[in-house]
């Protein structure tokens, strides 16, 4: 068990509130400030030659922030009081906030209503607005660095990255090759160019992508892979993805990931006003779906028995919610249509040249052959409500942009589908066929023999 210290410098610990790989978080308070704050306590150890080569970066780091959070007078950057580097600890007093950091907002399980997402972004953009002004680009945007509390307050933190663009890369004391995390690096920052704020502004752009559809923009098996979609791929689109995200907000995606320099937003300013002009669209603020009434529904249908409690929030955020009176036509024999459906509630008639084949409910899937067919993608069967349907749609657009694993369960699952209705199908036709021939024995299992030369 690791012990708390009664003080550090002149400043009383009160309680541990966060543990790194580097550094130990502290609620502190002193009689120099009327409310408590968060100490950043680091100790160094010379012992080995690595320790002493990394405790060198962490004192540089420790000294950058220190050094450029001084400059910056934001309501949505944490401010830093303090700082203190002796040879053997150093420690960082900052203002304290209470939230916790945006990763919590960044899983299919855990969205925020749109309008929340966008709001916090705003504030974002206009923080790191105001940091350019003063000369400083963060350079690790990222949910890990951003503070949000229940009411949306927000603070950008961990500025120990943050570069310096007025002074000479050769003689700027923050600049540290590499530095960012891969995931948000922005394809400059890859290829080692020089920054501006049009990176933190990328950034920024891949964690409102993360936070709106609970997936990154660019995923890979390997950190080669994930460098190459950076520079070259273009990100999926975010309505498809989650189709409760307006259109409009496609169009600020692209700009905000553009891997042209000039044709990316230009300073937070100019993607906060696009964000505001998408937030004023979303009319009824108030609604939020309730996603786990959903959730709950969808793990008791059997078509999603297989499906991880990850894949089928994923599933949420990719697929529409329908609702149809009856007698209406769903899908129709021979259309073009690889969208299929799956019974919520009601049920629905699969025909074929106007004679019924099949009827189907809660947890059935129906128009699944189109998206299984891989050469003409046309409907076997036409689909007619027979009742009041609900039903959720699933358009291949936006399963195509799934993951892996949402795929192969789809996949999967349909494929299951088709084999066990092919066999209901069969059992019908058998019903009305002649008498099958009887084998007299089984036949015999024959071995190919080939002769070689030697």
């Amino acid at each position: 068990m690791n012990r708390i210290p009664e003080r550090i410098g002149k400043y009383r610990i009160i309680k541990e509130i966060g543990r790194g790989a580097t550094a130990v978080v502290y609620l502190a308070e002193t009689p120099d400030y009327p409310e408590p704050v968060a100490l950043k306590h680091v100790r160094f150890d010379d012992k080995a030659r690595d320790e002493a080569k990394w405790n060198r970066r962490l004192i540089k780091l420790l000294k950058a922030e220190r050094v450029v959070s001084g400059r910056l007078d934001h309501p949505n950057i944490i401010r830093i009081h303090d700082a203190s580097i002796e040879p053997d600890e150093a420690y960082v007093v900052m203002e304290y906030f209470p939230g916790g950091s945006l990763e919590r907002y960044c899983s299919f399980q855990n969205l925020l209503p749109i309008h929340r997402t966008i709001g916090i972004v705003f504030k974002c953009c206009m923080a790191l607005d105001h940091a350019y002004r003063q000369g400083i680009v963060h350079r690790d945007i990222k949910p890990a660095n951003i503070l949000v509390d229940e009411q949306d307050n927000v603070k950008i933190t961990d500025f120990g990255l943050a570069l310096n663009i007025n002074k000479k890369l050769d003689t700027d004391s923050t600049f540290i090759m590499g530095v960012g995390s891969p995931a948000y690096m922005s394809p400059e920052q890859i290829k080692g160019y020089p920054l501006n704020q049009k990176t933190d502004l990328y950034s920024l752009g891949v964690l409102l992508f993360h936070m709106l559809t609970g997936r990154l923009p660019f995923r890979a098996s390997n950190p080669a892979q994930l460098v190459y979609k950076i520079i070259n791929a273009d990100p999926p689109s975010v309505s498809q993805l989650n189709p409760d995200v307006p259109e409009q907000m496609d169009a600020v995606i692209r700009k905000a990931l553009e891997k042209d320099l000039y044709s990316r937003y230009r300073n937070g300013a100019e993607f906060a006003k696009d964000l505001a002009a998408v937030r004023y669209q979303i009319l009824d603020e108030g609604h939020v779906h309730h996603d786990a009434e959903r959730f709950a529904r969808l793990r008791k249908l059997a078509f999603f028995t297989e499906f991880e409690d990850v894949d089928l929030w994923e599933v949420m955020r990719i697929c529409a919610w329908r609702k149809v009176g009856s007698d209406l036509g769903l899908m129709r024999e021979g259309d073009l249509d690889q969208r299929f459906g799956i019974v919520l509630e009601g049920k629905v008639e699969l025909s074929i040249g106007g004679r019924r084949v099949l009827e189907v409910g809660p947890g059935e899937v129906f128009g699944e052959q189109a998206w299984l067919d891989q050469l003409e993608h046309k409907q076997l069967l036409s689909a007619v409500s027979l009742d009041e349907l609900s039903y959720l749609e699933v358009n291949p657009a936006a399963l195509a942009l799934a993951s892996e694993e949402v795929l192969e369960r789809f996949r999967r699952q349909l494929g299951t589908v088709a084999v066990r209705r092919l066999a209901a199908v069969s059992r019908q036709a058998a019903e009305h066929a002649p008498a099958a021939v009887r084998a007299v024995r089984a036949a015999p299992v024959v071995h190919d023999l080939q002769i070689v030369d030697y």
